[in-house]
């Protein structure tokens, strides 16, 4: 099993105050004058836990990214290249030159010239200054439900409207989609990687397009690249074998083993809806983390997060729900008003984690219960609502201890938890003579059609098998 050190990520530098970015501007041109949402995104994903903290994957991508720009008219200019830790298969480029691939989409893919092809298309975004020309740059900007569009992909704990984040969803339109492709075709024949694995990258997701429309029933999550061209588009072949004689007399060798580099990635997301481990809750969409008491029970719905003490809700439980955040309301404001919350008897604001939020006691009147607590903390864009009560046989002061540690127990997800809450590793072995999928499928940590996934993965979707000696990835 491959061991790999986690990255540990530091944001960048917030850009300057708006007069000495003016005069950053005049020296550096005008790239640098457009720039700006990517160093943002990029500190938000960062503050959250957002990043893959691998960073054999990190420098894979940045040494990739360097070698194709080099062929680029913007070679010598400050690109940026990420992976996050993202189950969607995507991949997304910002005016100013950031470039982040989902590990969602690394995995279906088969060799390195395919990971160049997508790096490539992204940068033909940015040469192709498409997100200027689309007066689209202030998606990325300004849009609230941004970060939750990229990584939140079911509506457990959420509420995410993609009105304002198309481009990122669905790509720039089937013209400037295609200039990328010629761009980044040239780009990879250029750097000595065929620049025909663009089409082979459209194939094999293609393939994952038809797979979740007609096997799982659901929209495919990809853009651009993707989501633009018809299987057999006659312009897109075209545009790639436009740049076929650009390629050198002699290849140069690759950046990193594509197989090796596979083995031991993350796979899926089992933490996307929200999953209990102990008496800890993770959700890898909300990218936040939750520490019940020890001992402590869980159970989670599409609603909200339960723990039970022990001994049963008789001694106590604490419940917590995502709810929308509204500009210009506070904590206090959010019980009393938007909740209109006529039974909060007292309570105080308080600060927990560098969260702001309040903390207050409820009436009480009849039925068994000792004590009942609610609390709310603002992280961000997301409200969480605590809900306490000690039982029959609860300790109204025990309760107090929980809540008040639940509470400080909300934090961001880290790399660290994510390795933690998501477990299954892809793993590449050698097929064997006569081994099937079905046999796979039967040692696969996959529990979702298992058989049709792992097809999937190793671009053999729908009826193909393994070849024996070929590698093939599974699911552990």
């Amino acid at each position: 099993m491959n061991q790999r050190r986690t990255l540990p990520m530091t944001p960048r530098p917030r850009r300057p105050a708006l007069g000495k970015a003016l005069a950053l501007c005049l020296v550096a041109g005008a790239m640098s004058c457009w720039g700006g949402p990517g160093e943002d995104l990029y500190n938000e994903f960062v503050d959250k836990g957002q990043i893959y903290g691998d960073e054999e994957w990190q420098g894979y991508v940045q040494r990739l990214g360097a070698r194709l720009l080099e062929q680029s008219e913007d070679a010598g200019k400050p690109y940026h290249f990420f992976v996050l830790d993202n189950s969607a298969v995507n991949a997304f480029a910002t005016p100013d030159a950031y470039i982040f691939i989902n590990r969602g989409l690394i995995a279906f893919l088969a060799n390195e010239d395919q990971l160049a092809a997508v790096i490539g298309h992204e940068i033909g975004h940015v040469v192709g200054r498409h997100a200027r020309r689309q007066r689209s740059a202030n998606l990325f900007g300004k849009s609230v439900g941004l970060i939750a569009a990229i990584f939140t992909r079911r509506g457990e704990l959420m509420e995410v409207s993609d009105a304002a984040t198309r481009t990122v969803v669905s790509g720039y339109g089937r013209e400037m989609e295609l200039e990328a492709d010629r761009l980044g075709g040239e780009f990879l024949a250029k750097a000595g990687y065929n620049p025909l694995a663009i089409i082979d990258t459209v194939q094999v997701l293609k393939d994952q397009e038809l797979f979740a429309k007609q096997v799982e029933r659901r929209p495919a999550t990809y853009h651009g690249l993707f989501a633009s061209h018809p299987k057999n588009d006659k312009r897109l072949h075209d545009a790639v074998a436009y740049a076929l004689p650009l390629l050198p007399d002699t290849v140069a060798p690759s950046v990193a083993d594509f197989p090796t580099m596979l083995d031991g990635l993350v796979y899926g997301d089992e933490s996307l809806a929200g999953l209990a481990r102990d008496n800890t809750f993770y959700h890898g969409g909300l990218r936040v983390v939750i520490d019940f008491p020890a001992g402590w029970t869980l159970t989670n719905s599409q609603a909200e997060v339960t723990g039970i003490a022990p001994n049963g809700r008789e001694e106590a439980s604490i419940s917590v729900g995502r709810h929308a955040w509204r500009r210009r309301e506070s904590p206090e404001e959010f019980l009393t008003e938007r909740l209109q919350r006529d039974d909060l008897k007292s309570g105080e604001p308080v600060e927990i984690n560098g969260f702001k939020g309040y903390l207050g006691e409820l009436t009480v009147e009849g039925g068994t219960e000792k004590l009942k607590l609610i609390g709310v903390l603002y992280r961000g864009k997301d409200v969480f609502l605590f809900t306490g009560a000690a039982g029959a046989k609860g300790d109204p002061e025990a309760l107090r201890d929980a809540f008040a540690r639940t509470m400080q127990g909300l934090r961001n997800m880290t790399p660290e938890d994510a390795e933690v809450a998501n477990e299954r590793r892809i793993r590449v072995i050698v097929a064997e003579p006569d081994q099937t999928y079905a046999d796979l499928a039967r040692q696969s940590a996959l529990s979702r059609r298992p058989e049709e996934t792992l097809r999937l993965l190793n671009g053999g979707w729908p009826n193909a098998e393994p070849r024996a000696g070929n590698y093939v990835k599974i699911v552990e």
